[in-house]
Formats: structure tokens, C-alpha cells, sequence
């Protein structure tokens, strides 16, 4: 059996998504390249991408991709890691972008990537209804987008308190 072209981890904040995705990873040939879509705006943001930047060692080629998350796979070489889903829509929404063509620009690079690709993603619909409308439609459009990357996917993790329950 060959291992799948695409995977997708989906979970709860610090429920171990990014460190089981770089341990995907980790599990093919080196380099890899690891596509980060944060953005550091605060102190908080910094800590936490130094804090996922100390756990590569210099097999890990990072890119950067906050908007331009299809090209920076289809550019990429090798085994891919997309850090993550919730924070590329995020950057959209913030910018006011038209999310349907961006998702079908998604999927389309993601259809011919030329290697394996893991892909992390926050599970945002397991909560109470938020409070205001824009909260409300980032939760809808992560459902969306997280749906349509799982109907890809060739497997899907669901992770639960660093431990990952294969859903697909």
C-alpha cells in the first residue's frame, strides 16, 4: 500500500495538529518545505512562530504565504507541510478577499502538487455559536473550506489531546 499524496489534520488550539504534521513530514525524504501562512502582528504571534521555527532543523525549507498559499505549493519541491488552513482564511477575510475563487485556487494546487502535502487546519465548529457576525462567518467558511479539503484528502487525523484519531 502506498502512503497518501494528501493529508489533512484537523483539531482544537494546542491539540498537537503541527507537531504530528511535522512528524508526517519528518517521515519522508529530506528537505521539506514548511508553508507557514502566520503572521506575527503582536508578541504572542511572535513567541509562537519561534516557537514552531525551533522545532525544524535545517532539513525544513520555510516559506512564507499569508495570501499566496496555491502558488507557495505550487512552487514548493518535495514533501509540503501547510501551517495552517485557519490562519491563510484569516488573512483573507481580514483583506476582504473573494474566498470562492481562493478556495477553488486552493484545491486546484493542491490536485497537482507534485509530492506528498499535509496540511493543518483548526476544527472551529465544536463550540458555542460566536457572539458577532464576523466571528460567525470565519466559523461557517472554516467549515466550508475544512470540508472541501477533507472530501480531497486521501486521509484525514483528527487530533484529540495529541492523539491522532484517523477519521478517513
Amino acid at each position: 500500500m502506498t502512503s497518501p499524496r494528501l493529508i489533512f489534520i484537523l483539531g482544537g488550539a494546542r491539540s498537537g495538529k503541527s507537531r504530528h504534521a511535522e512528524a508526517l513530514v519528518s517521515a519522508h525524504p529530506a528537505p521539506w518545505t514548511y508553508i507557514a501562512t502566520a503572521q506575527a502582528f503582536d508578541e504572542e504571534m511572535c513567541a509562537r512562530i519561534a516557537e514552531h521555527r525551533a522545532r525544524r532543523d535545517e532539513n525544513w525549507r520555510t516559506v512564507d504565504a499569508p495570501l499566496a498559499l496555491p502558488e507557495a505549493i505550487t512552487a514548493a519541491q518535495g514533501t509540503i507541510l501547510v501551517d495552517c488552513l485557519t490562519l491563510w482564511l484569516t488573512n483573507l477575510m481580514l483583506g476582504e478577499h473573494a474566498l470562492k475563487p481562493a478556495f477553488a485556487k486552493l484545491v486546484e494546487a493542491l490536485a497537482s502538487a507534485p509530492g506528498p502535502v499535509v496540511l493543518v487546519s483548526n476544527e472551529v465548529g465544536l463550540s458555542i455559536v460566536p457572539d458577532n457576525a464576523l466571528a460567525r462567518a470565519f466559523r461557517d467558511e472554516q467549515g466550508r473550506l475544512n470540508q472541501q479539503i477533507a472530501a480531497l484528502a486521501d486521509s484525514v487525523v483528527f487530533m484529540v489531546a495529541g492523539l491522532p484519531m484517523v477519521v478517513k
